[in-house]
């Protein structure tokens, strides 16, 4: 028998995933009827070119689990095949060493060992190491112990090993792997308005800053047309000024549509040159694919019929009561008629293959939860096909089954409840959420978390003082692979819309924002800290290896985290509450660090450079929020 074989997504339908270099595990349970000694494997079998197949041996931890580990050196689909046998010769190594031990007779054995090295000799084995065993164990002038010495030994088991020649040799469906590059897991990602910076040339000149900072990706909202038809002016307003640029995500104006720029932001040759200032400096650009029209898009005039009427024959614009965007028509991705959504189909897709000729490799897809999955299943698989190194951010702030269900069709990482997320305990704690993403979940769902985006100003950031700020950077960084902030985050903006609304108020989406980078007191020395510490540490590039530890104040977490190897371990301590001292003893799991029972430890602070002589569980943290909100200490096992 061979079941529950991870990873995998949840119908199994569709490819779970994996990074270049990262350690995939593998497992499985397995077992059969009686007491043989079982064996197994897992066959990789990357994509075309890719180099041959591999088989890695499938190693037993307990309770018919078994597992095996590999890392993928390509892009692409991988199949692993698990594959089970009853290892002969160890079952009858068992058996002759049980009864041998307790004296009893082994003729039947010793008859049955040699059948057993005959078959792999007949199936082409080893005849230099296995012909000597099996003329021993044939040898009647031999005691038995001498008889089976020879059998027994390290050189021919290693020689048995392996499934041929068993008749019982058995497998599954294959299981897909679809493997991408170390971006879809790991980023740092900075989101900004490049027309409150001039257009594309004026974010241009910001870019060595973000890469001072340590970003990996800038993401910039829709850089196409706007359209004027119901544009919206600042807060959202039906009347806008002349000068209120609208909305970008009110897409398409008579300049043209997803494939055009907004002429405020410049030309297509600026456009490349951003791309290009981002590549000298290590960084890649994120565009946002917002599948939806203004009135003025050329769709709209071009194809009435991509779009949902109501009965008196309009187009019905975007609602999510009670917001209303009038300035925004979502697409029917079911018209009535097949050629029509075929086209439909094609046309979107077309967007992307356009911006991928452009040199753009990573998406952010607006509100997938409000398309069919069947468009994103096809849609991401037909590019994929094509071009494996793109990479899928879903923005699916949505019910946790949808967004599973987005991330299992294909999306390499997905918007997350982080925001929300502020206590430790209880059901909507960190500490229970982080650990239900890091778990099976992982197999197919990559979290990005995010304090704060242009829509979303929630939590202890709102009317928030700096250490909210810093204490939220810490925990996104520290326990996602990836993290992002929105523009304005480093310069503490935290002045909500009202008090029941999480949106800002003097929103950026409507209106352009001027603000002074330089100011002394800028979170930019932390955000550039913590980059390099999340750059240094492979630790902290991982997901499923977080652990938490306990300690005895609600408002202080703890967590670790280590890389694949073992060989580096962090330890984050936050205090979660922004305006008051907290003071703790720690409860660590000394297993989970890597550190011995009555040995010292070393940690050092990567946030301060101080360092710690501890021993034992049960340090003691103080964590001041107007002078540290967090440790992320390095820890380094002493002792003999």
């Amino acid at each position: 028998m061979i079941d529950d074989i991870r990873p995998r997504t949840p119908t199994g339908r569709f490819p779970a995933k994996a990074v270049v270099g990262e350690e995939v595990v593998v497992r499985a349970v397995i077992f059969k009827d009686g007491h043989d000694v079982l064996a197994g494997q897992v066959t990789v079998v990357g994509p075309p070119g890719a180099g041959a197949s591999r088989a890695v041996a499938l190693e037993p931890v307990g309770n018919d689990e078994w597992r095996a580990t590999f890392r993928p050196a390509s892009l692409g689909l991988h199949r692993l095949r698990v594959e089970a046998w009853t290892d002969l010769h160890a079952s009858w190594a068992q058996r002759i060493r049980a009864k041998l031990d307790d004296g009893q007779e082994v003729d039947a054995e010793l008859t049955e060992g040699g059948a057993v090295i005959r078959r792999r000799l007949d199936a082409g084995g080893d005849r230099a190491v296995l012909g000597p065993a099996l003329a021993s164990l044939l040898d009647g002038d031999l005691p038995p112990d001498q008889r089976v010495a020879g059998a027994l030994s390290e050189r021919v088991r290693a020689a048995m090993a392996g499934p041929v020649g068993n008749a019982d040799r058995t497998s599954l469906d294959d299981v897909d792997l679809w493997v991408e590059r170390e971006r879809a897991l790991v980023g740092a990602w900075y989101e900004l308005f490049p027309r409150s910076f001039g257009g594309f040339r004026g974010a241009a000149e910001r870019v060595p800053a973000l890469a001072a900072m340590g970003f990996d990706v800038l993401y910039l909202p829709p850089v196409h047309p706007i359209g004027t038809t119901c544009r919206k002016g600042k807060g959202n307003s039906l009347a806008p000024g002349p000068d209120d640029p609208g909305s970008p995500w009110a897409i398409g104006s008579a300049v043209g549509g997803h494939t055009a720029l907004d002429p405020g932001l410049g030309t297509f040759s600026d456009f490349a040159l951003l791309v290009g200032r981002l590549r000298e400096h290590g960084m890649e650009v994120a565009l946002d694919y917002a599948l939806q029209c203004s009135p003025d898009h050329p769709w709209v005039h071009e194809h009435p019929e991509w779009f949902h009427h109501r009965p008196d024959g309009s187009i019905r614009y975007a609602e999510n009561p009670p917001k209303k965007y009038q300035d925004i028509y979502p697409l029917n991705f079911w018209p009535t008629q097949e050629a029509d959504r075929r086209a439909l189909w094609e046309a979107c897709k077309g967007i992307v293959d356009f911006w991928i000729a452009k040199g753009v490799r990573t998406f952010r897809v607006d509100n997938p939860h409000t398309k069919p999955v069947a468009f994103w299943a096809w849609l991401i698989d037909a590019v994929r096909t094509e071009h494996p190194d793109v990479v899928w951010l879903a923005e699916a702030f949505t019910r946790p089954k949808v967004m599973a269900k987005l991330a299992e069709v294909g999306f390499s990482q997905s918007y997350t409840y982080f925001t929300w997320r502020t206590a430790r305990d209880g059901p909507e704690g960190l500490r229970t959420y982080v650990e239900e993403l890091a778990g099976d979940q992982a197999d197919y769902m990559r979290p990005a978390f995010w304090p704060n985006t242009p829509d979303i100003l929630s939590g202890p950031l709102r009317d928030g003082p700096r250490a909210a700020f810093a204490l939220r950077l810490v925990l996104a960084a520290t326990m996602s692979p990836t993290y992002g902030i929105y523009s304005g985050y480093e310069l503490f903006e935290n002045e909500p819309a009202s008090p029941a609304n999480e949106e800002y108020r003097d929103s950026e989406k409507y209106e352009l924002k001027s603000r002074d980078f330089e100011v002394p007191w800028s979170l930019a020395p932390l955000i550039s800290k913590i980059n390099r510490i999340r750059r240094r540490h492979p630790a902290l590039q991982r997901l499923r290896s977080i652990r938490f530890h306990d300690c005895d104040d609600p408002s202080v977490i703890v967590f670790s985290k280590s890389s694949d190897d073992g060989g580096d371990v962090v330890l984050v301590v936050v205090n979660l509450d922004p305006v008051a001292m907290h003071e703790t003893t720690l409860a660590l799991d000394l297993g989970a660090l890597g550190v011995g029972h009555d040995h010292p430890y070393t940690v050092v602070d990567e946030l301060s450079g101080e360092r710690y002589e501890w021993s034992g569980p049960n340090p003691y943290v103080k964590l001041e929020p107007w002078v540290r909100v967090a440790h992320v200490l390095q820890v380094t096992p002493g002792g003999p």
